[in-house]
């Protein structure tokens, strides 16, 4: 988990679901479109608190150390949950740079007679999901590093496991903003993470095109999300 993700609404309507306000000027800090396939190293809407408003932030996904950038390695795109607080490589975001990444659902793989065959995983339920994220990005603060995200991902459970092993934190309002609240407590930030995630039960995937396998401006559409016979 999790390759691709969808985040085809505007940052007004995440934000009703989170039932808070955000000031216009604040609102955006860069331009996006509505994306069926954000893909690592694009720049889709992370949420961070500021000041008491929420900053939507066109951010990166991936992070790598100013060593692994000067390496030339690939970035990080996703964080354990059981290794992420305490482990050297992300406590100082854990700390400090939690955030949430608003989305409608996530792409996983299985292989078919040697192909990748994308699945598209959402809730039953139409309403958005917000995945626990960690950021090295610091508003206000000038930074001479690569700045980037990652989503924590937890053990996939029930049916899920059969499309795939790991899966995002996904996160109702609630727990989303005490998450990504700084005067939220790292333990308590760890419990919610490590507890509070939507069960799988209320998800809901099946099997979509496999234009999703190729990222472009030709293959980031609705028809991405429309399901696909067994005989396709």
């Amino acid at each position: 988990m999790c390759g691709r993700f969808e985040q085809s609404e505007t940052p007004r309507y995440y934000a009703d679901a989170l039932s808070v306000h955000i000031s216009e000027h604040l609102m955006r800090l860069g331009e996006n479109s509505p994306s069926y396939n954000v893909a690592p190293g694009q720049r889709p809407w992370m949420i961070m608190p500021y000041k008491g408003e929420l900053l939507f932030i066109g951010m990166t996904w991936g992070y790598r150390t100013p060593k692994e950038a000067a390496e030339k390695k690939k970035p990080c795109i996703c964080a354990r949950v059981e290794k992420s607080r305490m482990g050297s490589y992300f406590r100082h975001m854990f700390s400090e740079g939690r955030v949430i990444i608003p989305f409608g659902g996530w792409y996983e793989w299985t292989l078919e007679n040697g192909k990748k065959q994308p699945w598209y995983i959402t809730r039953k339920v139409n309403e958005p999901i917000f995945m626990a994220g960690l950021t090295n990005f610091r508003p206000s603060v000038e930074q001479s590093v690569d700045t980037g995200f990652v989503i924590v991902t937890e053990d996939s459970g029930a049916g899920m496991v059969d499309v795939h092993d790991r899966r995002p934190v996904a996160l109702e309002p609630e727990d989303a903003l005490a998450w990504m609240n700084p005067d939220t407590p790292v333990e308590e930030a760890a419990h919610i993470a490590q507890t509070r995630s939507i069960p799988t039960e209320q998800f809901v995937w099946w099997k979509v095109d496999r234009a999703v396998n190729r990222v472009g401006p030709n293959n980031n559409g609705k028809h991405l999300l429309v399901p696909v016979s067994e005989s396709a």
